[in-house]
């Protein structure tokens, strides 16, 4: 939480001094930008360290006009990184029915050049994956819905907790959350959504995510 002062006076972007914090990664001041300092000096240390692999870096933040949750991305020179960046998206995409791989975007915008994403994303190495994860301030569709859903509370968490269930599918470790998924969110839907015991998705949600596998990697 790197806005609270901002925050406790109800803003959603700007910091009490009235800075967009997430367009000041390149050059943080410890007086204008504290937060952002602090933590941009520990992740420099982090990644000096030998005995330190950072891996990912997710910063979250709601969108104001789009549904779903989808993430940004970087562009790189490398296609196979570029390709292996989309790996924990689409993962994600698998895990939870709000998020869209289709709204996921890669690019190098000039101006989200002081992102946290784009900043990191120069800096560290071709080992660390960095993003940035959008939520809807509102509303939501799954495949074959009709009208969107209004994003609750709840439904937040489980996006939360879908994104720690992708951590561990990405790291293959899954099997040790099979047999103890809490019985509130063992509910038809997540059925629906995950499929039996092959991994094998079943109905509409099949149809819709491989449509978005098929539309690959979008570039801007």
């Amino acid at each position: 939480m790197l806005n609270p002062d901002g925050v406790y006076l109800g803003n959603y972007r700007c910091s009490l001094m009235g800075f967009d914090l997430n367009r000041h990664w390149q050059d943080p001041s410890p007086w204008a930008h504290p937060t952002l300092h602090a933590v941009k000096q520990l992740i420099i240390q982090m990644n000096q360290d030998p005995r330190v692999s950072l891996e990912f870096y997710i910063d979250v933040h709601a969108h104001s006009t789009m549904l779903n949750g989808f993430m940004y991305g970087n562009v790189f020179e490398d296609e196979e990184r570029v390709q292996r960046q989309a790996v924990f998206p689409r993962l994600l995409c698998q895990n939870a029915a709000d998020f869209s791989f289709s709204s996921t975007s890669f690019n190098r915008d000039v101006v989200k050049a002081g992102t946290g994403r784009r900043f990191l994303g120069g800096l560290l190495d071709d080992t660390s994956y960095c993003y940035t994860l959008e939520v809807s301030f509102y509303s939501y569709m799954t495949a074959g819905s009709a009208a969107p859903v209004p994003y609750t509370e709840e439904t937040y968490m489980r996006l939360g907790r879908n994104v720690a269930r992708t951590f561990l599918d990405y790291y293959k470790l899954n099997s040790l959350v099979q047999d103890s998924v809490p019985a509130h969110i063992q509910s038809s839907e997540l059925k629906r959504r995950t499929g039996d015991r092959n991994g094998k998705v079943k109905g509409s949600d099949a149809a819709d995510r491989e449509r978005e596998r098929n539309q690959g990697v979008r570039h801007y």
